[in-house]
Order: C-alpha cells, then sequence, then structure tokens
C-alpha cells in the first residue's frame, strides 16, 4: 500500500504551502504528492492524471478537502466511484473527518453516512464555483457600466 496525496489550488499565483504541509503531517511522502494549479471545474489536469494512473488497488488517498479534488458535483461523484469502488483505493479527506473510506470498510451506516457528506459537500463545492463565476460577471458588467472595465486587467 502507498499513500498519494493531491494538492490543487485555482491559479499560478496561489500558494499550496498549507495543503502541503497538511499532506506531509498526515504521512504522505513529498514525492508522492500531486499538484495542480488550476481550476477545478474538471479533471482534465496534469497532476491529478497522474495521480490516478498511479493509484492501486489498497493505496490511500489523501485531500485537503473535497473542493481540492474539484468543483464540479457529477465529476466528483464520478471521480470518487472510480477511486473507490473501480480502483479500489481508500480516500481520506483531511478537513472532514466523515469522508474516510478505510473507516466505512463493512459498514453499511459508515457508507450511507459518508455518502450523504460527499454529496453535501460536492454540492457546497460546485455552488462556490457557481458564486464566484457570478461575482466576477457582475463585476465585470459593473465596472463597464462605470467606463472603467479593461478586458487585461480580467
Amino acid at each position: 500500500m502507498k499513500i498519494y496525496g493531491y494538492a490543487r489550488v485555482s491559479s499560478t499565483d496561489q500558494n499550496l504551502d498549507r495543503q502541503l504541509d497538511s499532506l506531509t503531517s498526515f504521512g504522505v511522502e513529498p514525492n508522492n504528492i500531486f499538484k495542480d494549479k488550476v481550476s477545478g471545474k474538471n479533471f482534465d489536469r496534469d497532476g491529478y492524471l497522474k495521480m490516478i494512473a498511479a493509484l492501486r488497488k489498497g493505496d490511500l488517498l489523501v485531500i485537503t478537502d473535497i473542493d481540492r479534488l474539484g468543483r464540479n458535483y457529477d465529476m466528483i461523484i464520478t471521480e470518487w466511484v472510480k477511486i473507490t469502488k473501480h480502483i479500489g483505493a481508500d480516500i481520506v479527506v483531511l478537513g472532514m473527518p466523515l469522508l474516510d473510506t478505510r473507516s466505512q470498510v463493512g459498514s453499511l451506516a459508515g457508507r450511507l453516512l459518508g455518502d450523504i457528506v460527499l454529496q453535501l459537500l460536492s454540492y457546497v463545492a460546485q455552488k462556490e464555483r457557481e458564486n464566484i463565476h457570478r461575482r466576477q460577471s457582475e463585476g465585470i458588467a459593473a465596472a463597464k457600466k462605470e467606463g472603467s472595465f479593461s478586458a487585461d486587467r480580467v
């Protein structure tokens, strides 16, 4: 069994240090941490794809929060099932102890609770992405109305 970590931020000017510190504190070796500095709108990300290719049955994937995995509700659920059911790896979400598939083995109640929490947090992640886009559009519209909008500043 290998322990892998995955860390993601949405843009190149953001910092991964907080996530990396949390992952290494959990016990993930730095060379087993896959990283991306790109939007979580889909799963076509270099680091994520390399991590999926490395995962094997019995391995453990550690992430800090569910929205680090992605921000699209249906895709998060699909990827979760791919990792836990098809690949056979476990997932630990450090920011949400209920999302630890290691503790759900053989427990119907544990799986139910984990599935409910996963669905709820995936929904919240996607809603936040939608809110970011809405606020961005509102800001651009207001700047255009004031005449201070410049496309190079977006």
